[in-house]
């Protein structure tokens, strides 16, 4: 059976105030022993935002068929985890499991970069098809523009919602006014004159919540 590498698996972690020296030494040493291959992780802090100031780590890209049997991946990868690290966390956490979309993503699922925002988009109760149409649409804009955007559905991890994951390649310059031409009148010229309108008349219709972070990675805390 052919395994599609598209499945990450993501947690939050927050450390004890002042044992933030002590659990970023024990996280690096964890995730560089244990977390190779399909398990590989990749650690982000979290700069902005409702969770600023803690720890992003995303798992994988992996298969669900490669999730069936990870498990614990072994007895001491666990015991290391929960005698060694965990002991300087707060008991403060989140997890869950995302799927990459490729028709809505302009850049691949392992194409990554340092400096990432991260919208999260939360479409109202039986809405969600018409939100994947919507960023289908922004697709074509982010492309002409030349963004690299990365999409994301989760699944199986509480509220519906898409995650887009705008990876910033030339570092958060990207952001500055005038670095790229007007969104606006990409859009429109792809979707045509008062596309745009229609797009924040749909977003009031459709979308339930809307917020953003900035995530930076952490290669020291990373798999190797």
């Amino acid at each position: 059976m052919s395994q599609n590498k598209n499945v990450i698996s993501t947690s939050r972690v927050f450390q004890k105030i002042d044992k933030q020296l002590e659990f970023e030494k024990a996280l690096a040493i964890h995730a560089q022993k244990y977390h190779k291959g399909d398990v590989k992780w990749r650690v982000f802090e979290i700069a902005s935002g409702p969770d600023a100031g803690g720890y992003h780590i995303v798992e994988g890209p992996k298969s669900w068929e490669s999730e069936d049997g990870r498990g614990d991946i072994n007895v001491e990868h666990n015991n290391d985890w929960h005698k060694n690290v965990t002991i300087y966390l707060t008991d403060r956490q989140s997890s869950g499991y995302s799927v990459y979309i490729d028709s809505l993503s302009t850049v691949a699922v392992g194409d990554y970069s340092d400096k990432v925002q991260v919208t999260h988009i939360y479409p109202k109760l039986g809405s969600g098809y018409r939100v994947a149409t919507m960023l289908k649409n922004l697709k074509a804009a982010w492309a002409a523009e030349g963004s690299t955007i990365a999409v994301y559905e989760v699944n199986g991890s509480g509220r519906p919602q898409f995650a887009i994951a705008r990876r910033y390649k030339q570092g958060l310059k990207e952001k500055a006014e005038g670095f790229r031409k007007s969104f606006t009148d990409t859009y429109e010229k792809i979707h045509g004159e008062g596309s745009w309108g229609i797009y924040i008349d749909n977003i009031k219709e459709y979308y339930d919540d809307v917020w953003s972070e900035l995530i930076f990675y952490r290669a020291d805390l990373s798999s190797k």
